[in-house]
């Protein structure tokens, strides 16, 4: 029941991870113009993501438009955006393959080993998810640090974190989490199935040597 308990906790943490680096997918703040030092304080509020870059007025009126070229783009956002896609579809395998084997569920295999193998498949897929995630995130949060801090940068053209990346910090985390209580707590079992195997072993090659001793005995009487 500690196993079955703990793979449910890692899949949930996973599976929350997931719906967060699907967010942060989506989410058009992976930066925002800084209004640090002396910079002139706009009525407009420009931030953009890895789709699109918009600007928000002091109305309340926010305009976005989707990025035309996928060639003219940075290469860290071309990047960005393959890791980010990647996440997604990592992810999902991974959801369905750890729900197949799971101790709680009776899908598949009923076999115990196969079953924590295939566990630890779908958790292996969460922590490349989140790696790939966290990869994505930091690398970009480099980017707009190092253009931030470039002397060469206009103040007014400066951008500083969005809340698009501390929401992928926290997926990938989540989702790391998660895929590594799947993998350690179907290791552990996995490595009990093994010994056990192993030591009732000896036990089976000794009946056949007990039920053999008798008919020895009467031919030595006779």
């Amino acid at each position: 029941m500690a196993n079955s308990g703990f793979q449910l906790l890692g899949y949930f943490l996973a599976l929350g991870g997931w719906i967060g680096i699907i967010s942060t997918t989506a989410l058009p703040q992976w930066k925002q113009s800084s209004y640090a030092g002396d910079a002139i304080i706009m009525a407009v509020g420009l931030y953009e993501g890895l789709w699109m870059s918009c600007a928000s007025q002091s109305t309340g009126q926010v305009q976005c438009k989707i990025f035309d070229s996928l060639l003219s783009l940075d290469v860290h956002i071309q990047t960005c955006r393959a890791l980010m896609v990647i996440s997604v579809l990592m992810g999902f395998i991974g959801i369905i393959v750890s729900v197949i084997g799971m101790k709680c569920t009776k899908v598949g295999d009923n076999n115990p080993q196969t079953k924590s193998r295939i566990a630890i498949t779908g958790g292996a897929l969460f922590l490349l998810a989140g790696l790939c995630t966290l990869v994505s995130v930091s690398w970009y949060a480099t980017q707009v640090s190092y253009h931030f801090f470039d002397p060469n940068t206009p103040v007014n053209a400066r951008y500083e974190f969005g809340s698009a990346l501390f929401v992928g910090w926290a997926a990938a985390s989540l989702t790391i989490l998660g895929g590594s209580f799947l993998c350690c707590s179907c290791a552990n079992e996995d490595r009990r199935g093994q010994q056990y195997y192993r030591q009732s072993q000896p036990s089976t090659a000794r009946e056949p040597n007990v039920k053999s001793s008798p008919p020895e005995k009467r031919e030595e009487y006779l």
